[in-house]
């Protein structure tokens, strides 16, 4: 599991997940969208001061877990975005979006409406995480 501490806002708005690589897997505790979160291991807070190398990494990244939202939730837009206003940490979310959801077309940021995950489906979507991207992702030992 990565050495980077956790930005004390993204620990408390999300579940730790597990790794992906060298890369923390948070999943935000609203469950009205499939809303992930990337966190690399680095000091950098800017994508285009990384190293090439880490940039194409966390790139790969990117898109194994898009792909694994496209194929588990039933969306029609990626969201993805590294704004890091609030919390100046590297993160990059991804957020499955579709015309159904509580805020279509707007943003989900700020959004009053909340839905916690329901017992067990945290745990759930670690499976699905382990079943689809096999040695990629290592799950942390109890998801919070």
């Amino acid at each position: 599991m990565s050495g980077t501490l956790l930005d004390p806002r993204l620990e408390k708005d999300t579940h730790l997940l597990g790794s992906l690589d060298t890369t923390q897997l948070l999943l935000m505790r609203n469950a009205l969208f499939p809303w992930f979160v990337l966190v690399p291991e680095t000091d950098e807070i800017e994508f285009y001061k990384l190293d090439p190398k880490i940039q194409v990494q966390l790139l790969d990244q990117i898109n194994l877990l898009a792909e694994f939202i496209e194929s588990h939730y039933p969306i029609e837009k990626m969201n993805i975005g590294l704004i890091g206003n609030m919390v100046s940490q590297l993160h990059v979310h991804l957020v499955g979006r579709n015309r159904k959801d509580i805020c279509w077309p707007d943003v989900v940021w700020g959004v009053k409406e909340f839905k916690p995950y329901q017992p067990g489906e945290v745990e759930k979507t670690v499976e699905k995480l382990v079943q689809a991207m096999r040695e990629r992702f290592r799950a942390r030992p109890e998801s919070s």
